[in-house]
């Protein structure tokens, strides 16, 4: 089976409200204690695998969990263990889950064979919880509304543990969204992707974050109706942004988190702009009646429009994590090459003035678009094939106006002021992220081809303007630390030298036949 969770963090200050809300109707206490195992070198974990024994009252279960495509759906597989004797813990059995879907991804995770025995396994970490529930009706849905507090515990360590999950029991998924932007608009709730199994395996290996997620390609059918494309980009460009986000929200203020987030919100955001209408028109052009059920509820709107609330939440997070990457790249980059370049060291930024980046992305309209969006994919289309071709027509047609329009300008780059040359790159940019949207229905080799070439001139384009942007900086300086000079007159001098190589580089790209053309 699968499940499908969404889960959040809840605010200390609104914990009693929470609480106070999951009891206003029948609700059910529980106490939840599990173990959770691997093996010794974390093959499981590696596969984004959880094994854990929990006795939940008075029964032991035993749960394997594997991902799936989307974030919020899992592979799970319990077994019901027999009874045991008071203070007996049962011993774990990877066959019990053989056959099974997360079975199956065991045994590939472990190298199993039919005729292997199974790896020992180790206690990693042990939770110990009190969950509070009630089951909730929204739409023709009913869900699981959880409260879980408590704490995991690894070795002489322990992690407090205070979330609030909406579990989909029956219906449909875009309720259970619809659901939990109720009480993340109420109690001020922010969505997470790290799990409990995610917190314990840190706990254990004593780190307290994870790795940045970068961009993944959309999967689709090659003949896949418009709406059907642009659930799957959607889908990709927030399984960029949720994990780098939740991060961010647990606290970390890595670069490679902000950086990576700032990249998936770009996405999303270009996704929006030249998908969205587009894939609209050509599902109401198809003769097969491909168009998507309309879905609306008094409270939430549309469950097939695009809100257009989202874009501006999405620019005001960008643009506050903007300050912290722009400040990275000052700090990080450009001061050790001024110091090396015989510069004296500066103080730079100022960080009372900088927005946290936690703060960023736990603000309500935020998690609003991201929710509305996570609401927004999950909606129920009919399904059906576009053998017309129309898709790709239209597809060709709006990568051709953004390749020609952006190479009309870029042509003309040295005569361009900032604020122009800037436009060139974001143009750029956006041609690049819908040509990888939009492969599936093309191509492989030739998409390969045409995005790999329009590489150099984003490396160009991007040193330019950080370097621009670190002019603007220094100069800023000099009120202050006339030292700032020194930077000034290194930027200044690489300044057309940068230009002139973006010129080159634009066309030497505007040679190439794309691949939409062939």
């Amino acid at each position: 089976m699968t499940e499908f969770e969404l889960k959040f963090e809840i605010p200390p200050a609104q914990l009693k409200g929470v609480a106070a809300a999951i009891l206003e109707g029948k609700a059910t206490r529980q106490r939840l204690q599990a173990s959770y195992f691997d093996t010794a070198d974390g093959a499981l974990a590696a596969h984004g695998i959880a094994l854990r024994l929990r006795k939940e009252g008075r029964r032991w279960v035993q749960t394997a969990k594997g991902p799936t495509a989307d974030l919020h759906e899992r592979l799970e597989h319990n077994v019901i263990l027999t009874s045991q004797s008071a203070g007996v813990t049962p011993q774990l059995d990877l066959s019990r889950h053989r056959g099974t879907p997360v079975g199956k991804m065991i045994d590939k995770a472990l190298g199993f064979k039919n005729d292997d025995t199974y790896p020992g396994l180790e206690l990693l970490y042990t939770t110990d919880v009190q969950r509070i529930t009630r089951q909730v009706s929204c739409g023709i849905s009913v869900i699981e509304v959880a409260l879980d507090m408590g704490r995991i515990f690894a070795e002489d360590r322990a992690q407090r543990v205070c979330e609030l999950e909406f579990e989909l029991k029956e219906g449909k998924p875009s309720d259970a969204a619809a659901l939990a932007r109720q009480w993340c608009a109420t109690h001020g709730l922010w969505m997470s992707t790290i799990s409990k199994s995610m917190k314990g395996q840190r706990l254990h290996k004593q780190c307290n974050f994870g790795d940045e997620v970068t961009a993944t390609p959309p999967k689709y059918s090659r003949h896949a109706s418009g709406q059907d494309m642009l659930t799957a980009v959607l889908q990709a460009c927030l399984s960029q942004i949720l994990p780098n986000m939740s991060e961010l929200a647990s606290g970390s203020n890595h670069p490679d988190h902000i950086h990576q987030l700032r990249v998936g919100i770009r996405r999303l955001r270009t996704a929006l702009r030249e998908l969205a209408a587009l894939t609209k028109n050509v599902t109401k052009n198809l003769t097969s009646n491909v168009a998507t059920n309309v879905n609306n509820d008094s409270t939430h709107g549309s469950i097939d429009a695009i809100d257009p609330k989202w874009e501006a939440a999405l620019v005001q997070t960008f643009r506050a994590l903007g300050t912290h990457r722009d400040q990275s790249h000052l700090a990080l980059v450009l001061q050790p090459q001024l110091l090396a370049a015989g510069g004296p060291h500066m103080r730079l930024g100022n960080a009372e003035n900088t927005p946290d980046p936690g703060n960023a992305v736990r603000a309500p309209e935020f998690q609003d678009a991201l929710l509305g969006l996570v609401r927004f994919v999950h909606r129920e289309t009919t399904k059906a094939v576009d053998r017309s071709g129309a898709l790709k027509k239209a597809v060709s047609r709006r990568l051709q106006k953004l390749h020609r329009g952006a190479l009309h300008d870029g042509k003309k780059f040295l005569a361009l002021d900032e604020a122009q040359q800037h436009s060139v790159r974001k143009r750029l940019k956006r041609l690049r992220y819908v040509m990888e949207f939009v492969a599936p229905l093309f191509n492989a080799r030739k998409v390969n081809d045409t995005t790999a070439a329009l590489k150099p001139v984003q490396d160009a384009l991007g040193l330019y303007n950080d370097e621009l942007m670190a002019l603007h900086a220094w100069r800023a300086l000099t009120a202050d630390d006339t030292r700032a000079w020194f930077g000034i007159g290194w930027l200044t001098a690489r300044e057309q030298p940068n230009a002139k190589r973006c010129l080159k580089k634009i066309k030497t790209y505007a040679e190439i036949e794309p691949f939409w053309r062939g």
